[in-house]
C-alpha cells in the first residue's frame, strides 16, 4: 500500500496564493469534470472512475473530491474543520485517504488483496474512508480480486479509481463506477495558469513547453531557477559532440548533474511535507498518520522528477533538431535517425534503466548519426 507528475504524482507545485477552501481551484481546464464532481458531492455513490492522460489533473481532482467528502460530516465544528480535511487530503496525509499506487509494472496481487482488506475497515476521523486507486489501467489480472470490494463496499467506503484508459481488464470494474473524463491540458492553458499565478511570461512559456502538458510539472518547474540553463544545455548537446568517447562521458556527467539539480526544488517541498506531518503527529498521534506512505511516495516522486527531466531534455533536443532541419542546416536522413534515437530513449526511460548507460548509448549513437551533417 503506498501513495503521479507530474505527473501524474501529487501536485507539489500548486499555487500558494489560492485559499485552501477553494474546492477544485487547482484543477485547470477541466470545466465539465469539475461540474460533474461538484454535483456528485450532493449525493455520493460508492465508486468513481476518473479517466484521462497523465498531468490532466485527475489526481488533484480526486484529492479535492476526497477532502470534500470528509468535510461533509463536520457538522457544527465550523469551517476550520472542513478546511483541515481538505488540506490533509490535498497533501495525501489524511488518515481516511488510502492511496494505492503500483510499486512495479502492474498492480500486484498483494496490493489488490490489501485494497479488499482496507475497504472493509472503518474510517479513523471522518464519516467515510476514500480509497484512491492510482494507475488502475494497469490492474492486469488482479481486477477480479478488487471487483468484489468495488461492487459491495461498506456504506462508509468510497472508491476513486484513476486510469489513463479503460483496457479490457478494467471494463467490469468500470461498469460499477460513475465515470468522469479528463482531457489533456493544452500548453496554452498551462502557460496562462502560470502567468495568472504571477509567473513572468518567459518563464511561464518555457515551463509550459517543458512540462509535456503536465500542469503539476509546470508548476514545479517555475520554482526552478536552473530550468532555462538546463534546457539550453540539452539543446546544445548535439553541437557539443566531437566524435570522441571522452566528450560523451563529459556530457553524460553534465546531464546527470542537471537531473540532480532539478530534484532540489522537490526535495525542499518534501521537507515541508515532513514537517507538516510531524506537526500532525504531535497533535493526533502516530496512528493513521501515513508516515510510511508519505516517505515511500516521496521516493517515487524523486525518481519521477529525474525521468521527467531526462524526458523533457530529450524533447527539447528533438525540437532543436527539427528546427535545424527546417532551417536547412541539417539533412533529412541524419535528422530522422536522430529523432528516432531520441524517441527510443524516451520509451526506454519507463523501464527504470541505468541512467548513465542509457545516456551514453544515446549520445554515442547521436554522434554517429550526426557526425557528417
Amino acid at each position: 500500500m503506498s501513495t503521479d507528475s507530474p505527473p501524474s504524482a501529487p501536485d507539489r507545485g500548486a499555487r500558494p496564493a489560492r485559499a485552501t477552501g477553494e474546492l477544485f481551484s487547482d484543477v485547470v481546464g477541466q470545466t465539465e469534470a469539475v461540474a460533474r464532481l461538484t454535483l456528485a458531492l450532493e449525493s455520493p455513490v460508492p465508486a468513481y472512475l476518473f479517466v484521462g492522460p497523465p498531468g490532466s489533473g485527475k489526481r488533484r481532482a480526486a484529492r479535492d473530491f476526497a477532502g470534500a467528502l470528509f468535510a461533509r460530516g463536520v457538522g457544527d465544528t465550523g469551517p476550520g474543520a472542513a478546511e483541515r480535511h481538505l488540506r490533509l487530503a490535498r497533501a495525501e496525509t489524511h488518515p481516511d485517504l488510502v492511496v494505492v499506487e503500483r510499486a512495479g509494472a502492474t498492480i500486484t496481487a498483494e496490493q489488490a488483496r490489501e485494497v479488499v482488506r482496507v475497504a472493509a475497515t472503518s474510517p479513523v476521523e471522518a464519516d467515510v474512508k476514500v480509497l484512491l486507486l492510482v494507475d488502475f489501467h494497469l490492474v492486469g489480472g488482479q481486477a477480479a480480486i478488487v471487483l468484489k470490494a468495488v461492487e459491495e463496499p461498506p456504506p462508509s467506503t468510497v472508491f476513486v479509481i484513476l486510469a489513463e484508459d479503460v483496457p479490457p481488464e478494467l471494463v467490469t470494474i468500470a461498469s460499477r463506477c460513475v465515470r468522469i473524463d479528463f482531457h489533456a491540458v493544452p500548453v496554452a492553458e498551462i502557460e496562462a495558469d502560470l502567468v495568472a499565478a504571477g509567473v513572468d511570461a518567459e518563464t511561464a512559456r518555457v515551463a509550459a513547453e517543458a512540462s509535456g502538458g503536465d500542469l503539476s510539472r509546470a508548476r514545479l518547474l517555475v520554482g526552478d531557477p536552473g530550468l532555462v540553463t538546463r534546457r539550453r544545455t540539452w539543446i546544445g548537446v548535439t553541437d557539443s559532440l566531437n566524435g570522441t568517447g571522452a566528450r560523451v562521458s563529459e556530457l553524460v556527467d553534465t546531464l546527470i548533474g542537471l537531473a540532480d539539480e532539478a530534484a532540489t526544488v522537490l526535495e525542499a517541498r518534501h521537507g515541508t511535507e515532513l514537517a507538516d506531518l510531524e506537526e500532525r503527529v504531535s497533535h493526533f498521534g502516530e496512528r493513521g498518520s501515513g508516515r510510511r506512505s508519505l516517505v515511500d511516495r516521496q521516493k517515487r516522486e524523486l525518481r519521477r522528477v529525474r525521468v521527467d527531466e531526462f524526458r523533457g531534455g530529450m524533447a527539447a533536443l528533438g525540437s532543436h533538431i527539427r528546427d535545424e532541419l527546417s532551417a536547412g542546416r541539417l539533412s533529412p536522413g541524419p535528422a530522422v535517425t536522430a529523432l528516432e534515437l531520441l524517441a527510443e530513449a524516451v520509451r526506454n526511460l519507463s523501464a527504470n534503466p541505468n541512467e548513465r548507460l542509457l545516456l551514453s548509448a544515446l549520445l554515442l549513437r547521436l554522434d554517429e548519426a550526426l557526425g557528417g551533417h
